[in-house]
């Protein structure tokens, strides 16, 4: 079948692991990269073809607006700053190009709101680049939630994600420009606190959200301070609630615990696995390992199968399969939508 051809908005380091991705995918190549610069296009694909080669070197561009109007593109990943995503996923779906969006998608849930209903409109798959979402471990983390018996009713979520930027950095960090990612750590690792904890509670919204700006960094002088040390909770109907700490402070953290009537479950790494053939979690305070298949550990290529792979080879599979999953904008929207809530409630 034929495979899709992604096209890059810029040449983002982002964009290095997702290049493997894709070419692990097995059933989708990068067409084209564009940068503001044609110089570092053409840099960025030679690198990149010599650590992991397509057969058909991608097109190099100078202009974002000629990768959107070639031909030779099916979809576009944009992991442009936050600050500019919505123009160019709304110029990639009246191009009719299928979309992932890097995190944060949009300043606010407005802003996604527009660009749901602009890929919508045409027809293209719009997903947000949350690779754990596409980890089979996933699957077991459902079972033991849903099956009554393992976890019960869900009381208390409680995640953690952070690492520790060096504060000569920040001048020079668009994670701390609020005109390029005005949600600070909300947007960048909050966002994956929420997820999980939406999805744990089957997309159930919360009733209430009590967000707080625990420290403020400000890039330069003249723009605002974003968040970049925040808790909040989220309360939900059945005295469910959920509380989550996200920090560009605080050293490299990344668990949830989720606790029940009548057990509990711990995921060490649930946003970034461990990277081996068999990932784990503990339910009831026993190890549970998941096989990301059945290949007995025997990986040519070990980006085969892990989740960042299983995110692009999910993402074409819908696209080959000509039908929209109107499941992944809902989750992106949802999620912009908390992380909206708890910026206001912190007063941000």
């Amino acid at each position: 079948m034929k495979k899709i051809r992604f096209g890059f908005l810029s040449t983002a380091n982002i964009g290095r692991k997702n290049w493997k991705s894709i070419r692990s995918s097995g059933n989708s190549i990068v067409s084209a990269i564009a940068s503001r610069n044609l110089a570092r296009s053409r840099r960025f694909i030679a690198e990149l073809q010599k650590e992991a080669p397509f057969e058909t070197p991608p097109a190099a561009f100078g202009s974002y607006e000629e990768l959107i109007a070639s031909p030779a593109v099916d979809a576009v990943y944009i992991p442009l700053p936050t600050g500019l995503r919505k123009e160019w996923v709304l110029r990639a779906a009246a191009a009719g190009k299928h979309v992932i969006c890097e995190k944060p998608c949009g300043v606010n849930a407005a802003e996604v709101r527009e660009m749901i209903s602009a890929c919508k409109k045409t027809r293209v798959q719009f997903m947000d680049g949350v690779m754990f979402m596409h980890n089979p471990r996933m699957g077991r983390l459902r079972k033991a939630l849903d099956d009554g018996k393992s976890i019960g009713q869900i009381k208390r979520i409680t995640s953690n994600f952070s690492f520790r930027m060096a504060e000569n950095t920040f001048d020079r960090n668009i994670r701390i420009n609020s005109h390029l990612e005005p949600a600070g750590c909300v947007g960048d690792l909050g966002w994956y606190n929420i997820r999980f904890a939406l999805w744990a509670m089957n997309w159930q919204m919360p009733r209430e959200v009590h967000g707080r700006i625990l420290a403020g960094r400000r890039a330069t002088k003249d723009l605002a301070p974003v968040p970049v040390d925040f808790s909040a909770e989220l309360i939900f109907d059945d005295d469910a609630s959920a509380g989550f700490y996200c920090s560009f402070l605080a050293e490299y953290q990344n668990w949830v615990h989720v606790s029940g009537t009548k057990g509990s479950l711990v995921v060490p790494d649930f946003v970034h696995g461990g990277g081996g053939h068999e990932e784990s979690f503990e339910l009831n305070q026993k190890e549970v390992l998941v096989k990301c298949c059945d290949c007995r550990g025997r990986h040519d290529d070990r980006d085969e199968f892990a989740q960042k792979t299983n995110m692009i080879r999910n993402f074409s599979n819908q696209v080959r399969s000509g039908k929209l999953n109107e499941d992944w904008p809902v989750w992106a929207l949802k999620t912009q939508q908390v992380v909206d809530a708890c910026l206001s409630s912190a007063g941000s």
